[in-house]
């Protein structure tokens, strides 16, 4: 699960602000604490989803300070980020990529498309072939 510290702040109109230290450009309010946290998740996607537009790398979440609420991504957008960084780390481009997958160099955009619904097995073959493999771990809710 990867998931970042996020602050909520109490605005002078009785909302809540949440915000992300690790992705300032992440921000959204909500009517309530739990509201602000449902709109976080999707606004950190949204943000997160710039980087990639703009071919920048992906922020590593910060250690959450004591107490600190985290909002984790969506396990398959989890999964298309760590390919794309990846790929950035390692100098590689999507038509490479895609010669590498013996595939289409579409089909690898839809893989790094954080709104498209990849099949995981084609995910963990493209992790594969960068070099990585997929780990997947179920561990009891907090």
């Amino acid at each position: 699960m990867i998931a970042y510290p996020v602050i909520l702040t109490l605005d002078s109109n009785g909302t809540f602000i949440a915000q992300f230290p690790d992705v300032p450009e992440a921000l959204t309010v909500g009517s309530d604490q739990a509201d602000a946290l449902y709109w976080a998740q999707d606004a950190l996607v949204v943000a997160l989803s710039g980087y990639l537009d703009d071919r920048r790398d992906i922020p590593q979440p910060s250690k959450p300070k004591r107490g600190q609420k985290l909002v984790a991504l969506p396990p398959l957008v989890a999964l298309k980020l760590a390919i794309y960084q990846a790929m950035r780390d390692q100098g590689l481009s999507q038509a490479e990529l895609a010669t590498r997958l013996k595939c289409d160099s579409r089909q690898v955009r839809r893989l790094l498309d954080l709104d498209h619904n990849s099949r995981l097995d084609l995910l963990a073959e493209a992790l594969k072939a960068l070099g990585k493999r997929l780990v997947i771990e179920v561990a009891d809710a907090a």
